[in-house]
């Protein structure tokens, strides 16, 4: 290893070791790179700053965040849970089952593992603790089952991939629909069993039809938005860019005029903390490019290339290589920073290996959904973990049976590519 390499990497871990912001670290090291180790003005470093962030597709980003935050703020969360819990809650475990199948409904429209963990882990952590549930499982449960946030589409992480790797936004957002209902159904039947012959907690009543149809009748237009936005774009009828505004629009009326759970008193409130939440993301992004930046310069992505070639000819044991690296840095590293600077680092090997940049897409997505989980730096860990009043050992004993779910659907989907490529290919996305 070169010399200006050890040096970048000691002042990233060092900074990262200092628990400096992320994006911090990565503007810093970029900094430090070009002013050390390069020719070149840092002007240039300033000008992929403010290109970084001059992307059409980051508007389906902000637009999705915003669809996000309208749902959290009016009723829309409070239905969907109501629509689960009576399908599954009188089943053994049934609470925790409509947990997680909220989750993967709520993730369906919002695209993001925070945004799933803080919406439903504040109602349903309480709610299953109260009703019986082991506390361990609880927060395991609600830990992990945000992920699906981040894995059914739409996807902010796999949206910013698409950004890096010109795949069909579209074709990679049909990727995570199987793994996605893989790990719900995974979850549901882990539940059932582990609560199967237990007694100590409360069984819902089975719903009579009538109930049944009642609820659903409540939440039907909280479930039309998920059917409006993957029927509109798989249909032709948008974009998933134009989706995005057609989802805001939609959740807005809804709310609105409908549900009439906001006011337009509340419309300012809620646009204004989805522009700081993207202002977040957007520094996220310019941190990372600017990294992604010298790296490129420093031509380090072809060097790791020659270096991987040269020592492994197998794809199994790449794709096992790449799965356990992906995990690590899970755990060190936010999905949009690790996307946008591990992405053009693999994307180069991988038709060596005869690896579609789609199906890569999904695997980096899923790994580092799952590093949402684990420790040092696992977001989902101190939020639960907040709201349970539980530290951060507690909670990462808890989330490990579901991790190792999550996992299994990972090592599943990774070897078996025909699993998850097959809905790409049938609608005309897979080259």
């Amino acid at each position: 290893m070169e010399l200006s390499y050890l040096v970048i990497l000691l002042i990233l871990l060092g900074c990262m070791a200092a628990t400096v912001p992320v994006f911090m670290c990565l503007f810093f090291t970029s900094v430090m790179g070009f002013v050390l180790f390069t020719d070149l003005p840092v002007l240039v470093l300033a000008q992929s700053l403010f290109r970084s962030m001059d992307k059409f597709a980051l508007v389906v980003v902000l637009y999705f965040i915003l669809c996000g935050n309208i749902m959290t703020a009016g009723t829309t969360v409070d239905k969907l849970i109501k629509v689960a819990n009576v399908l599954v809650s009188w089943l053994p475990g049934g609470l925790g089952m409509a947990g997680v199948i909220a989750c993967g409904l709520f993730g369906a429209i919002s695209g993001s593992t925070v945004a799933t963990v803080v919406a439903l882990g504040g109602f349903m952590i309480p709610a299953l603790i109260e009703n019986g549930y082991q506390e361990k499982y609880t927060l395991g449960l609600m830990t992990t089952s945000p992920n699906l946030g981040v894995i059914i589409p739409p996807s902010i992480g796999m949206i910013l991939y698409c950004m890096i790797s010109n795949v069909s936004l579209e074709g990679l957002f049909l990727t995570g629909f199987v793994p996605g209902l893989l790990i719900i159904i995974a979850t549901c039947v882990y539940s059932y069993f582990y609560y199967r012959k237990r007694t100590d907690f409360v069984r819902m009543p089975v719903p009579d039809v009538k109930k049944v149809f009642s609820t659903l009748k409540e939440g039907f237009w909280a479930l039309m938005l998920p059917v409006i936005i993957f029927g509109g774009i798989f249909s032709g009828a948008f974009t998933a860019n134009e989706a995005a505004v057609v989802a805001c629009v939609f959740a807005f009326v809804v709310e609105l005029f409908i549900h009439k759970s906001i006011k337009f008193s509340d419309v300012k409130r809620i646009t204004v903390s989805s522009a700081v939440t993207s202002a977040t993301l957007l520094i996220i992004v310019a941190g990372a490019t600017c990294f992604g930046r010298y790296l490129t310069l420093e031509d380090i992505p072809g060097k790791i290339t020659e270096v991987v070639l040269s020592n492994i000819q197998s794809p199994i044991l790449f794709l096992a290589v790449l799965n356990i690296l992906l995990l690590i840095v899970g755990m060190f590293m936010d999905i949009i920073s690790a996307t946008l600077i591990l992405g053009p680092v693999f994307l180069p090997m991988l038709g060596a290996f005869d690896i579609n940049p789609m199906h890569f897409g999904l695997i980096l997505t899923v790994n580092l959904a799952i590093g949402y989980c684990t420790p040092p730096m696992g977001v989902s860990l101190y939020i639960t973990g907040s709201i349970a009043n539980r530290d951060l050992v507690y909670v990462s004993k808890a989330v490990m049976p579901f991790l190792a779910i999550q996992i299994g659907v990972l090592i599943l989907m990774t070897y078996w590519p025909e699993l998850v490529l097959w809905l790409p290919a049938k609608f005309g996305y897979l080259n």
